[in-house]
């Protein structure tokens, strides 16, 4: 076995021609074996192996730097750079991450996680190496789909200064996530399927070697000039446009022809660009044929691809889904925005339905919320599914394009709260703080299936900005007799085990009646914590009242204020980091109207939450059942 010889890029390296093929078919293996009982993501790892062993053949890591564009394809330089065997652990709980992560590894230049971005890290490195006087390659590589990311272009118009080395590689799949759109997929089409290009360039090159004297001087003067063969015979030249030197396309998948390519990239004392060609998915047959049910998988079956855990129930993705176009289907004003994800939203099924009505703007989250705000402008009803952790990317959009002008555009939050096993850049753990900040924005959560389908029926007819935000995952099935209208701003009260309404004075003090009365006020995700927790209780004899917020902005002052009079402790249950979260708006509020009634909230801390499984993140950020108890107990407030 060659891999099991491989420690570090020195290993690699020392291989002959002949084993470095074997190498790539070797890691291929393990990544579909290690995978298939892990999960993570597979295909994109399986389309870079080649082109990772050319990067640890021609750089000297970790001096040198490479920095992965989104870096969920990163698995084949964890394995080259002797985390091999730590695979088995990979995205769970303490293990190896599925990322880039610098404090894992010194073979780790730049965290990542969200697309675009590794030309801007790659350049700032690049110039602090230039300004300390120091000596090293920089190379960011980055795929064609997140080309699409605006933050991209703004990246190679400052690379094209660049008066030193600066190597970019064009990981060029034709995927983003899902298949990739727009005017940048078809530009780079019409390169990979120019072959007379190619052809004519090799012919050139060969007869004027032949030329004694005089060949090898044209050839370096039809290299160097930039209105060379490439500009009459590609179109556009984007990249040599910029001012970036263009070498390409190359086959991703021949370990040569990439190693060649890239150690003339690194003679050059500008930025390049190397375009890249593979094939997603690349060494297995499911991954190949279905490269976007392939990209993040849960454990799989490696003979026949399927999937080991069974889908029993809906998910809020899926009940989202179906919602949307029922609503679709009665109201032809309402259109479905989303960024590169039209599978992962759930928003495929309105694309079949409705062609006209949905608009996939790549991997570019501003211009999606932008271009929302101005359907919304022009008499549509835009809905913009997108990941939490992803819109934090549109935030200045919401704020200043969506929001200012009050425009009826409906944020749908998917993942929000804790996803898992992806991550500090994954986990949707602020957009309550983020989006609350924002004036004319509300902010929805629903507790369980049926109230996000009321919830989705209610934006999109409020005719104001909104989001609603839900969870990752199964959608919670309980509560299901707990069906009230959703009116504007109102939580609604599920279990009443208060004081009786006429007992108390109307502020001040909460009335004592001699028994403890706690009321649990949870929102989202949490609703069902709440209900688990209120059970608990019970049976120890204490009176547990239990109500859903529902509104995080403006959450509903009447009932907290009810609850407040009525009971001596009140807990707020949040699925959120606690800065600019529910739980202070909810205590500002009482503290100033009863500050004789104890407080508690519930949320996650003021810090990024690794990867793992969720159940377990939970347990360790206290705020599963178990755990909040035992904090209540401990604060004694289950006690007179």
């Amino acid at each position: 076995m060659i891999l099991e010889q491989i420690h570090g890029p020195e290993d690699v390296k020392r291989l002959r021609t002949e084993e470095l093929e074997g190498l790539a078919q070797e890691i291929r293996r393990f990544l579909i074996e290690n995978i298939s009982h892990t999960g993570g993501h597979l295909a994109s790892n399986l389309g870079v192996v080649e082109l990772t062993i050319a990067l640890f053949l021609v750089f000297d890591l970790p001096k040198d730097k490479v920095i992965w564009d989104v870096g969920h394809q990163s698995y084949t330089h964890k394995i080259l750079s002797g985390r091999q065997e730590l695979f088995g652990e990979l995205r769970q709980y303490g293990g190896l991450s599925g990322f880039p992560k610098r404090k894992e590894s010194p073979y780790d230049a730049f965290d990542t996680g969200h697309s675009s971005t590794s030309i801007s890290a790659g350049l700032g490195i690049a110039q602090g190496r230039d300004l300390l006087g120091e000596q090293y390659s920089v190379v960011s590589v980055i795929g064609d789909g997140a080309l699409t990311g605006g933050m991209a272009y703004e990246a190679l118009n400052n690379a094209a200064r660049s008066k030193k080395n600066f190597i970019i590689v064009l990981n060029d799949n034709n995927m983003s996530i899902s298949e990739n759109v727009g005017g940048m997929s078809r530009y780079l089409n019409s390169i990979r399927t120019g072959e007379g290009y190619n052809d004519l360039k090799k012919s050139v090159v060969g007869a004027l070697e032949k030329i004694p004297g005089f060949g090898p001087h044209m050839i370096d003067r039809i290299k160097r000039t930039k209105n060379g063969i490439k500009q009459l015979l590609i179109p556009g030249m984007l990249f040599e446009n910029m001012g970036i030197t263009y070498l390409g396309p190359v086959d991703g998948h021949d370990i040569r022809q990439l190693q060649k390519t890239l150690q003339e990239a690194k003679r050059l004392d500008h930025a390049v660009l190397v375009h890249v060609i593979t094939k997603k998915g690349k060494g297995y047959e499911p991954a190949e044929k279905d490269p976007s049910k392939f990209h993040g998988v849960e454990p799989f079956d490696v003979e026949t691809g399927a999937f080991l855990k069974e889908k029993r129930y809906p998910s809020y993705t899926d009940v989202f889904s179906r919602a949307l176009c029922r609503l679709a289907e009665k109201d032809e004003k309402i259109v479905a925005v989303t960024a590169a994800m039209p599978d992962g939203t759930g928003l495929k099924r309105f694309a079949r339905k409705f062609p006209r009505r949905f608009f996939d703007v790549g991997i570019a989250e501003a211009h999606g919320v932008t271009s929302a705000a101005g359907m919304a402008a022009a008499g549509l009803k835009p809905v913009v599914a997108i990941y939490s952790s992803f819109l934090q990317r549109g935030f200045d959009q919401i704020l200043h394009d969506v929001c200012i002008q009050e425009l009826p555009v409906v944020l749908a939050v998917d993942r929000a709260g804790l996803v898992g096993s992806d991550g500090e850049t994954h986990q949707g753990i602020f957009d309550y703080s983020y989006l609350s900040c924002i004036p004319n924005m509300t902010v929805m959560a629903p507790k369980n299936r049926w109230e996000l389908e009321d919830m989705l029926a209610f934006a999109v007819d409020f005719g104001r900005p909104v989001a609603i935000r839900y969870p990752r995952g199964e959608a919670y099935r309980g509560l299901k007799d707990h069906r009230a209208p959703v009116r504007y701003g109102k939580g609604e009260l599920l279990y009443d085990e208060g004081f009786d309404d006429g007992a108390g004075p109307s502020g001040g003090e909460p009335v004592d009646d001699g028994t403890l009365h706690i009321a649990l006020l949870a929102v989202g995700s949490m609703v069902s914590t709440a209900e688990h927790i209120r059970g608990k209780l019970k049976k120890r004899g204490i009176r547990c009242s239990l109500a859903n917020g529902r509104f995080i902005k403006p959450f509903d002052a009447e009932l907290v204020y009810t609850l407040a009079k009525r009971h001596q402790v009140l807990v707020t249950l949040e699925e959120n980091v606690l800065q600019g979260g529910f739980g202070l708006a909810v205590t500002a509020y009482v503290h100033d109207r009863f500050p004789g009634v104890r407080i508690f909230q519930v949320a996650l801390p003021d810090a990024y939450v690794e990867h793992g499984n969720v159940s377990r993140l939970r347990e360790d950020l206290g705020i599963d059942s178990a755990s909040i108890i035992d904090r209540l107990e401990e604060s004694g407030a289950l006690t007179r």
